[in-house]
């Protein structure tokens, strides 16, 4: 634990994950909507999905610029599978994490030691598989004052979630739950905050072949 004062909140976008169904179909190189990473057999790697294009550009790329321009303290992109570099904004800080394969818990705790050392107050966490969360929906949710605020959207619980100083060492530290652990056993910490929006992320080529 830090001793510096607590105070500020960063963004952060879990991008480190392989997206391992999402799978290419048979392309061209110049089929941009695969990114980089599609290969004329069809043939993909790790990290392929974060870069294929939506709208016209890396699906990673939107959300972390949504993240971004909600207007918090910092905004960090925990990377891992793939070099997102060439896809983020300027200013967005990243965060490799060697161990992404043994789940997304791991990332989480990437983040929060980065903001233990940086005496922040809260991070609040969203996915770089979700283009269209919107810089309102990170505001909203960073200004609940909730050891754990949680977007929802028609009643749904989604991203972006606030995570308070108090219970990161209520949080997992191997595994894919991340926050939803605490969350199902502490109830009494979340707090719910209605967001506009489309919490939608994009699991497959299908999804963003329908999203475009």
């Amino acid at each position: 634990m830090t001793d510096r004062p607590v105070h500020g909140t960063a963004a952060v976008v879990l991008a480190a994950g392989g997206g391992s169904r999402f799978v290419a179909p048979a392309a061209p190189t110049s089929d941009l909507r695969f990114g980089p990473h599609a290969t004329a057999e069809g043939g993909d790697r790790p990290g392929a999905k974060l870069l294929a294009h939506w709208r016209g550009r890396p699906i990673v790329t939107w959300a972390v610029e949504h993240a971004q321009a909600a207007g918090l303290d910092a905004t960090w992109v925990v990377s891992g599978a793939a070099d997102l570099t060439g896809a983020l904004p300027a200013g967005a800080v990243v965060l490799h994490n060697p161990d992404w394969a043994e789940g997304q818990a791991t990332s989480l705790q990437v983040a929060i030691e980065a903001a233990r050392s940086a005496g922040l107050e809260a991070i609040v966490v969203g996915l770089g598989d979700q283009p269209d969360v919107t810089p309102e929906a990170w505001r909203a949710v960073a200004a609940a004052g909730s050891p754990i605020a949680a977007a929802t959207y028609s009643g749904q619980r989604r991203n972006p979630v606030r995570l308070g100083h108090e219970i990161w060492d209520l949080l997992p530290r191997s595994g894919d739950a991340g926050a939803r652990v605490v969350m199902r056993d502490r109830p009494e910490l979340v707090v719910e905050v209605p967001c506009l929006g489309n919490p939608g992320d994009i699991d497959t080529v299908e999804d963003l072949q329908q999203w475009n």
